[in-house]
């Protein structure tokens, strides 16, 4: 269902020219831009590493001689065959307690998950890099499933166009030229009516669409009615199911410069100077800007990840990332229902991320950052500028007018951005935190791209979804992130608060009705921390450290505001919800634990076992005063429009950390009048 270009190229420099005819039919915008620079991807043999090529701090990400050492060291202890296949290489981050010594400490550490495809055993292995040495190895259960890797997204299409069965469904389709078929392979999913034949394999339910011309938009022209089920280990078509022929629908929906050349002509230049250089220093990892600094971290599952977040030098956060994101879609019928895909845990958003080199949506001084990963075959992979950072104008930060006196002042918001953008199939994600100078942060995901599609029969009406070209539907869906959000606010203590605003009964003490007042609920345990959004109530939630005081005597705090959001449609029953039962609630709370990582689990990829956050909380731990991680699942319900094709405007969604009694005041009154 996705596709990422550097590691795509990697790919094909390995297995050689065939596949490279079969990266112009990717179904992913990224695959019909311009090819890039030599430097964008790196691919390079292992060389024997020396310290001098290792990170500085125990929390920043795993270099390319780390990489490498990784796969040489494993390569050579447990004597690896040419069937095991490297799912993905990460940091495994040290104990809380290393980190934050003076200087920071901990072993350099890779944890690797492994997949053998002629056995299908998983494993798990983590290599001290300091030493050279494996310092453990464990094979998975039985069945156990880790995420689809990019190259086998290429095998998928491969494997099908070599498949009879699959040539001859398309024939019947009246489709001969399959180099214009696009083949997605959609993660199989467990829903329990899966026959015994598909037991223990490795599978995907591939979707398709045909372009007219190889630079053509695909998905306005989908195969519909049609599932490809192939297992990735022996490369094979297992069945095709075909639930009745849908006429192909007719009309192009294309996109990009190359198709639509009448363009305004009355768009002046926009350019935003800063002559003296930007006002954050990046060193390594490590961002300093204004009050803020921050750690940058990069692993192949998360993709973008903040480490030990400060203001002023008081600490905030820990660590934050995006742990888990799925997209359900609304189409129950037999060749859609499967369409509930767990981006981070059944691919990989760091797997995903756009090198920037090719086109970056900042303007200004700015700053990136590479990312290193391996693909399946242990080779290095460079993601050129994955990262981006820069400072953006927010607009009105504060104002006030004394009309009295005529005295005015104002000052404007600046805030920083750190940003990557994720091409998942169709989809496009742009992941912005951004830091204010109030201590503010915010995080936002701009959804874009192209909606996912269907076909109609002549005469039919769409229920599930929207028709937004003719014979074409956009069916309904839901986008769902979980935000893992490791909080230290002053310090590692903290609890958590439920406030909700009510109104004052009518009576004696709100005669005239109009009284309502801020009530504040502890939150003391696991269950009692399920909670959800509540418009009525103007809900937010608040983080506080007992034991720092303001000068009032209050506990120091910070707000976790909601911003749009919503809460899934599935039945509770549903095999969706069973898996991915942390869509239930939009706040999860839990005592910190170190490998309590994922909201569905370690590994949610045709895993029928609910695992994760509903798991974990029925212990009911205390989580007063205590290290303390919040889980917050936000999301969007996207009832598609036509304004939305052939390439949707962005959607955002997202919530904000406000400083609630952190401050003895606003903390940005010190910043510089604005020149006249």
């Amino acid at each position: 269902m996705a596709a990422n270009l550097p590691l795509l190229q990697s790919f094909t420099r390995l297995v050689g020219p065939p596949a490279a005819a079969i990266l112009l039919s990717i179904p992913t915008p990224l695959v019909a831009q311009a090819i890039p620079a030599p430097d964008a991807t790196a691919a390079r043999p292992s060389r024997p590493a020396t310290p001098k090529d290792f990170a500085r701090h125990p929390l920043d990400p795993l270099g390319p001689a780390e990489i490498e050492r990784t796969v040489a060291t494993l390569r050579n202890a447990l004597r690896l065959s040419d069937s095991v296949r490297f799912v993905s290489i990460g940091l495994k981050e040290p104990p809380k307690e290393a980190v934050r010594q003076s200087p920071p400490a901990g072993t350099r550490e890779a944890f690797v998950v492994l997949l053998d495809s002629a056995t299908g055993r998983a494993s798990e292995a983590i290599v001290d890099l300091d030493k050279g040495t494996v310092a453990s190895h464990k094979t998975l259960a039985e069945g156990v499933q880790p995420a689809i890797m990019i190259d086998e997204l290429v095998e998928v299409e491969e494997t099908a166009r070599k498949s009879s069965l699959f040539r001859e469904a398309m024939k019947k389709r009246g489709i001969e030229d399959l180099s214009l078929v696009m083949v997605d392979g959609w993660s199989a999913g467990h829903y329990g009516n899966e026959p015994p034949e598909d037991r223990g394999k490795r599978l995907v339910r591939a979707l398709c669409w045909v372009r007219s011309e190889p630079f053509d938009n695909g998905y306005a022209r989908p195969i519909e009615n049609l599932a490809v089920v192939i297992d990735l280990n022996r490369k094979e078509v297992v069945r095709i199911e075909d639930y009745g022929d849908t006429p192909l629908p007719l009309k192009p929906g294309n996109w990009s410069h190359r198709y639509n050349k009448q363009n305004r002509a009355d768009v002046k230049a926009l350019e935003i100077e800063q002559p003296d250089g930007p006002s954050f220093a990046l060193q390594g990892q490590e961002v300093a800007w204004q009050k803020w600094d921050l750690r940058i971290g990069f692993n192949p599952r998360e993709g973008l990840i903040l480490h030990q977040v400060r203001y002023d030098g008081r600490p905030v956060l820990y660590r934050a990332s995006i742990a888990e994101m799925i997209v359900p879609y609304a189409d129950p019928k037999a060749s859609s229902y499967h369409k509930n895909v767990f981006d981070l845990g059944e691919y990989g958003l760091g797997m995903l991320a756009n090198s920037l080199a090719l086109g970056c949506d900042c303007l200004g001084t700015i700053r990136y950052l590479d990312a290193h990963m391996a693909d399946s075959h242990g080779r290095l992979v460079t993601i050129k500028n994955a990262v981006c950072i820069h400072e953006e104008d927010a607009g009105l930060l504060w104002k006030h007018t004394d009309w009295r006196t005529g005295e005015s002042d104002v000052r404007r918001s600046r805030r920083l951005a750190v940003s990557m953008v994720a091409t998942v199939g169709n989809y496009d994600y742009g992941f912005y935190w951004y830091f204010y100078q109030d201590g503010s942060i915010q995080h936002e995901v701009k959804l874009t791209g192209i909606v996912n599609t269907t076909a109609l029969k002549p005469g039919e009406t769409a229920r599930h979804g929207v028709e937004i070209a003719p014979r074409l539907t956009a069916p309904y869906h839901q986008h769902f992130f979980n935000v893992r959000l490791d909080f230290a606010v002053d310090g590692e203590a903290n609890s958590l608060e439920e406030v909700n605003t009510r109104s004052e009964p009518a009576g004696p003490d709100n005669p005239y009705g109009g009284g309502f007042f801020a009530e504040t609920t502890p939150l003391l345990k696991e269950l009692e921390a399920r909670r959800s959004t509540n418009a009525a109530s103007a809900r937010f939630w608040r983080i506080v450290n007992p034991t720092r005081k303001n000068s009032l005597g209050r506990p120091v705090a910070y707000r976790l505001c909601p911003g749009e959001t919503t809460l899934p449609f599935a039945q509770p029953a549903s095999p969706l919800i069973r898996r991915a039962g942390f869509l239930t609630s939009n706040l999860w709370a839990t005592p910190f634990q170190a490998d309590e990582r994922f909201p569905a689990g370690e590994y949610p990829n045709q895993n029928p076992t609910p695992e994760g956050l509903p798991k974990w909380t029925q212990a009911n731990r205390d989580i007063a005063d205590r290290d303390l991680v919040l889980w917050y699942t936000f999301g969007q319900t996207h009832v598609p429009r036509l304004e939305d094709w052939p390439v949707m405007p962005v959607a955002s969604v997202g919530f904000m950390l406000r400083p609630d009694g952190f401050f003895e005041g606003n903390p940005a009154l010190d910043l510089p009048p604005p020149s006249p």
